[in-house]
């Protein structure tokens, strides 16, 4: 185990939104400004984390039969804690995308690296994993936000203040387009993600030939004379 394949896991390989396919709900539903996006995958992000790293300092005081409730119980903990910061301190978003939060919980991402591998790994490489994954999904969900309301709205980085406060009024950007309705609708949603999932696997599709047709001269034997 090492920090550089964790990383290549969360955001690459074993990407949470992308490649495992978790955590649709909010993924398609909050994803159409970078606003939404941005808030629910930080939130996600922490949550996941945090999540990570308490299961896997308390994985030696678990059973088999005190497992899986006590992991969803530190999951539910953070998101209930998450929820409550937001509705203190950022309000606005909260009302935006208060009702995905709660539903953290129930990602099979956080509960799915909470069974498979902070259960089963040291603190330091639990961390190093939820932080990871998490961010793979924060990427996703900035790329959708942002491809959604550039195409849907014409706009971009609108609706910002609800994160970082009134200054941030003046950071809407406008593309001098009137958008396009698909795009901010459910339909526009499922098309962002499928062409973004397309577009993954064909760069895979190219670095596997790649790295195929670089080996193929290192392991070819020479020819009998």
């Amino acid at each position: 185990m090492n920090y550089r394949r964790i990383a290549a896991d969360g955001l690459w390989r074993n990407n949470p939104a992308l490649v495992q396919l978790l955590g649709l709900c909010p993924l398609l539903a909050v994803s159409n400004t970078v606003a939404s996006s941005l808030g629910l995958g930080l939130a996600t992000l922490i949550v996941l984390t945090l999540s990570n790293l308490t299961i896997s300092l308390i994985r030696g005081f678990l059973d088999d039969s005190t497992r899986l409730p006590a992991q969803i119980m530190v999951i539910a903990t953070f998101v209930t804690l998450a929820e409550l910061l937001l509705q203190s301190y950022f309000f606005d978003l909260y009302q935006r995308i208060g009702l995905f939060v709660a539903l953290i919980v129930t990602n099979c991402s956080l509960l799915g690296r909470a069974e498979g591998f902070a259960r089963r790994n040291p603190a330091r490489f639990a961390l190093a994993d939820g932080f990871m994954m998490g961010l793979g999904f924060l990427v996703v969900i900035l790329l959708m936000g942002t491809i959604r309301e550039a195409f849907g709205q014409g706009t971009l980085f609108a609706n910002m203040q609800t994160i970082f406060g009134e200054s941030a009024k003046d950071w809407t950007l406008h593309l001098g387009n009137h958008g396009f309705l698909l795009m901010v609708l459910p339909p526009g949603a499922f098309i962002t993600l499928g062409c973004l999932i397309a577009a993954r696997n064909y760069l895979e599709d190219i670095l596997g030939s790649k790295q195929t047709s670089e080996q193929i001269p290192t392991n070819a034997q020479p020819a009998d004379s």
